[in-house]
């Protein structure tokens, strides 16, 4: 089936494929950073730099509670990939049925556990009482209107499995428009303040949602489903849960890791936090081209994995390397000599500035080891290694629970052991990564059908 939004990726020139996939992912995934972005710039310019740090101080938390929505969706993408690559057209529309029962039952069960616990969660973290009830609010709001973020990345998976990276980029810079006047009216015209960013996010998230699904009902030959294919398959949501747990176990233990960092962050004050929310938002935004890379080596994974092409996910992960190692050396003299403006967009306070310059030099020295771990985990998922899933998120906890609290122990690192936590996390999770990739385990994960053993796994698996 060659339609205008699905896009087969087994055939033809592996980079330029990547490449096509990954622009207007890495635009998307940087107009859903701005949702952040806005939210921070907003706040911490018209409210305050406390009312910064309260909206800083849940985002660990926001990540927790959504983290179980998005690793079920990075598994549906993952059956669905495969599934198309070896064109079984019949089965893609079966696993979008099906898709809908996991993400709207993981989405309204994760919605009611962020708005019930969040007091208790923030106090438990030791969250300042001066912006207590500020991030208790936020993280409420953000948490109710979980399925439909819920939704809208669900429904951004199955299209970018197809192929299709441009239609959910569409939707995102017009939510990101909405959310731009929302901010504005909400928290400058109604006063509503975080409260009011946190309404202006969920809103904005939902008209994504809704303008993607009606869209690829319209236009995407694979959503035009019959009655048949919405009988619940036992095989497809099992295959879902096999692969989207492991994921969303995942991101709930690299979710944890950051709220033990955020506790030891608290622990510093409110101008750490704020400095920390700030250097977070720049991190997340430097995160979104390896972000990118990751999720179209998954999609190019997957579809050659199905399509039983071993040789083309190897050069196509080989090739995007040099990628991560261009932009990372980029985005570290970027770091390096422009860190005060780039703390400057965010907040006025002069200590919140200067603390965040000198942060984000220090994690800038390790951004190529962060590219590392976003295309190895991509190739890894994309090709159904769910285990490695897990031992990413054990070593991210590991790291960043054990760093900090033991670099935070010695004097004259003191607050700078928050950040060198982050980058010597990112360090040795790419090192296992890599490990577990050259292991070639994955060469042998396939849903879809047994693949033969290459000679490289067999060699690898007889320890020689």
């Amino acid at each position: 089936m060659s339609v205008k939004y699905v896009h087969d990726m087994t055939e033809g020139n592996e980079v330029s494929h990547i490449i096509k996939f990954t622009w207007p992912m890495l635009i998307g995934n940087v107009f859903q950073q701005f949702y952040n972005l806005i939210d921070s710039i907003v706040v911490g310019k018209f409210v305050g730099a406390n009312a910064l740090a309260a909206v800083g101080a849940c985002g660990s938390l926001s990540f927790l509670f959504f983290s179980v929505c998005l690793g079920l969706s990075v598994g549906i993408g993952i059956i669905i990939s495969q599934y198309f690559g070896a064109k079984k057209e019949e089965q893609v529309k079966r696993a979008i049925a099906n898709s809908t029962y996991v993400i709207g039952a993981s989405g309204v069960v994760m919605s009611i556990l962020g708005v019930v616990f969040a007091r208790q969660v923030l106090q438990l973290l030791n969250t300042p009482p001066e912006i207590l009830n500020d991030s208790v609010a936020f993280l409420r709001i953000a948490s109710g209107g979980m399925i439909a973020v819920a939704a809208y990345n669900a429904i951004a998976a199955i299209l970018r499995a197809l192929g299709d990276s441009s239609t959910p980029l569409v939707f995102l810079i017009i939510s990101c428009a909405i959310n731009v006047v929302l901010d504005l009216i909400f928290v400058l015209k109604f006063g509503f303040g975080v409260s009011g960013t946190a309404y202006a996010t969920v809103i904005s998230q939902a008209c994504a949602a809704i303008g993607c699904l009606v869209f690829a009902l319209i236009k995407n030959p694979y959503f035009k489903l019959k009655k048949e294919h919405w009988k619940i398959s036992e095989s497809i949501i099992t295959k879902c849960i096999r692969i989207g747990v492991p994921v969303a176990a995942q991101n709930s233990l690299i979710a944890f890791s950051l709220v033990a960092l955020q506790s030891v962050v608290n622990g510093f004050g409110e101008t750490a936090v704020a400095a920390f929310t700030a250097t977070s938002r720049v991190e997340q935004l430097i995160q979104q081209p390896f972000n990118s890379l990751g999720a179209a080596m998954s999609t190019f994974a997957g579809q050659n994995m199905g399509a039983n092409k071993l040789d083309r996910v190897k050069k196509g992960y080989h090739k995007s390397i040099l990628i991560v190692a261009g932009f990372s050396l980029l985005a570290f003299l970027a770091a390096q000599f422009g860190g005060q403006a780039i703390m400057e967009v965010f907040v006025k306070d002069e200590s919140v500035i200067n603390l965040g310059d000198k942060a984000i030099r220090i994690t800038s020295c390790a951004y190529f080891p962060l590219g590392m771990i976003y295309v190895t985990r991509g190739v890894l998922n994309g090709t159904g290694d769910a285990f490695y899933a897990m031992i990413n998120g054990f070593v991210e906890v590991a790291g960043r629970v054990g760093f900090s609290s033991g670099l935070a122990m010695i004097p004259f690192l003191g607050v700078w052991s928050v950040w060198v936590t982050s980058g010597l996390t990112w360090t040795i999770t790419a090192i296992a990564s890599v490990i577990r990739y050259r292991q070639g385990r994955w060469q042998d994960k396939s849903i879809v059908k047994p693949v033969e053993k290459t000679i490289e796994y067999k060699k690898c698996a007889e320890g020689k």
